[in-house]
């Protein structure tokens, strides 16, 4: 069976979905679990687009061993200086370089012609392979470019040095019979293909685009590209965890087989689900809450009797595991150590220290604590930038009932040391809570998003809050957790703030961040 090369850019693509936005501790937690994933190059980000950005892929560079580390480049040399700056400790660095080709970006976008397109690609790739060994080069939107076109500016930055092409379907348009067949044109007619590595990239737009990628493997692609969890711009990438679950299911179909770890895919999508924002739709397939519930009478006694009459993938098989060991107030420190190791974390013994006192802090109030609730408490310590200047909650307080008007009394501590009061109205206690919250804080705030979730199940289950906040008219995401929801929630606008801060402090200005996509 051939195996497919698998360049996960959860940390990149990914992170341009509307309202993401991790900062650096949060991309190298991710980082490590797509290493214990196996993915075979990650896209680490954009190392050209922002400070932060630079020092993300910096420091995941540093760390990652096991996996290539790329970072993305316009053709510019600048961005290609900037990433080599990035990426020249990783143990296998790569430069991923993008430019359009097709009639209406190259018209557009670029106002080139098609022979300044080509020279501009050769100059770059020549100029980034004096200091990668890998160069990727990316036909932006290749899927409507005129295809002799392609097959003659492939030809040429393969002379060039490159060591990867990409055929992105950029805009989700194309069909798995249409990208199927532009590969196969490509295969055959471009001379020196077999000298290199043949990608595929695809967005969701018309839900193809898993569909997409597996025709593009039928006909010579030999890397796959694509997101956990199908996170992206507009409506996603591929989904990296359903096309290798499918290669695995349907072996006698698709004799191809990938590098990952299919036990880690539960637990990477849901540290990227959490650290994200983006919930996990429930019916979605492989990581969905409901991939492996079955509702319906006949479904429940069919499974009964033989699990394979409804069930194609065990949850085992994905990581999901079906005799959860709960741990309760009785617990000790080994034994919570222990579950530390089992959930993949490997903290410092101060962070240890700090997840085993809220540990005991839970049970206190619940009488068993998951793997769920220890999953939580863990990705918060291990993500909490706690050094910085930030904003502290001291007290609130919140009055509700059906006869009187919400209000919410706070008490927080400003970046500066000084403690500040006030208390506020609201249509609901949480409007209530923000609008105080709002007074309190000196930068302009303005609510876009609120979310809430449970962790788990039950009436003792942790609350989970997310939200996407304006601070200074830029977008930042918090997150918060808490048995009671409005705490949880105050946690969550607290973070987007504070996150907003810390940005401030060790970024430039937002302003001069540059996105690309292709």
């Amino acid at each position: 069976m051939s195996q497919i090369k698998i360049f996960d850019t959860t940390l990149r693509d990914g992170e341009q979905s509307p309202g993401v936005n991790l900062n650096k501790l949060e991309k190298l937690e991710i980082a490590r679990q797509l290493e214990k994933l196996g993915v075979d190059r990650m896209e680490a980000g954009f190392p050209a687009s922002s400070q932060g950005d630079f020092e993300a892929v910096k420091a995941i560079a540093e760390t990652i061993k096991g996996t290539s580390v790329t970072g993305l480049a316009r053709a510019v040399k600048s961005d290609v200086d900037k990433a080599w700056d990035a990426l020249k400790y990783a143990e296998e660095p790569c430069l991923h370089i993008f430019l359009a080709t097709s009639p209406i970006h190259m018209t557009y976008k670029l106002k080139q012609t098609p022979e300044q397109v080509i020279e501009t690609a050769v100059d770059i790739v020549a100029y980034a392979r004096q200091k990668f060994p890998q160069v990727e080069w990316s036909a932006e939107d290749a899927s409507r470019s005129d295809w002799n076109f392609l097959a003659q500016i492939i030809e040429q930055v393969i002379d060039a040095g490159a060591t990867v092409i990409n055929l992105p379907d950029t805009v989700g348009y194309t069909t798995p019979k249409e990208y199927g067949e532009l590969f196969q044109f490509i295969k055959e007619t471009v001379p020196n293909i077999d000298q290199v590595d043949l990608s595929c990239h695809c967005h969701n737009d018309l839900g193809m685009a898993v569909a997409n990628s597996i025709a593009a493997v039928e006909n010579g692609a030999t890397q796959v590209e694509g997101t956990i969890n199908g996170i992206g711009e507009r409506a996603g990438n591929a989904s990296l965890e359903e096309l290798a679950v499918a290669f695995e299911i349907r072996s006698d179909q698709y004799p191809y087989t990938t590098g990952l770890k299919l036990n880690e895919i539960k637990r990477t999508s849901d540290l990227i689900a959490k650290l994200s924002g983006m919930f996990v739709q429930a019916n979605k397939a492989v990581v969905g809450r409901n991939a492996f519930s079955h509702e319906a009478g006949i479904h429940q006694d069919g499974v009964l009797k033989n699990k394979e009459t409804y069930e194609i993938i065990t949850p085992e098989m994905v990581g999901v595991q079906s005799n959860t060991l709960f741990l309760g107030k009785h617990s000790g420190r080994h034994a919570f150590q222990d579950k530390v190791k089992s959930l993949g974390f490997e903290l410092a013994e101060e962070n240890l220290k700090k997840a085993f006192y809220q540990f005991k802090q839970l049970t206190d109030r619940k009488k068993e604590v998951t793997d769920d609730d220890i999953f939580t408490i863990l990705m918060e310590i291990q993500t909490d930038q706690s050094g910085a200047a930030k904003y502290r909650m001291e007290m609130f307080q919140v009055q509700y009932g059906t006869a009187n008007i919400p209000t919410a009394t706070v008490s927080l501590t400003t970046p500066e040391g000084n403690k500040v009061q006030n208390a506020r109205t609201g249509q609901g206690s949480v409007e209530a809570l923000y609008n105080t919250l709002d007074s309190l804080i000196e930068q302009e705030l303005q609510l876009v998003d609120y979310q809430l979730n449970s962790v788990g199940r039950g009436k003792d289950a942790l609350a989970e809050s997310h939200v996407q906040l304006l601070v200074n008219g830029e977008s930042m995401n918090g997150r918060g957790t808490a048995q009671d929801v409005v705490e949880a929630s105050a946690n969550a606008f607290l973070n987007a703030v504070n996150r907003y801060m810390i940005q401030y402090h060790i970024s430039k200005p937002k302003e001069e961040a540059v996105k690309g996509g292709y």
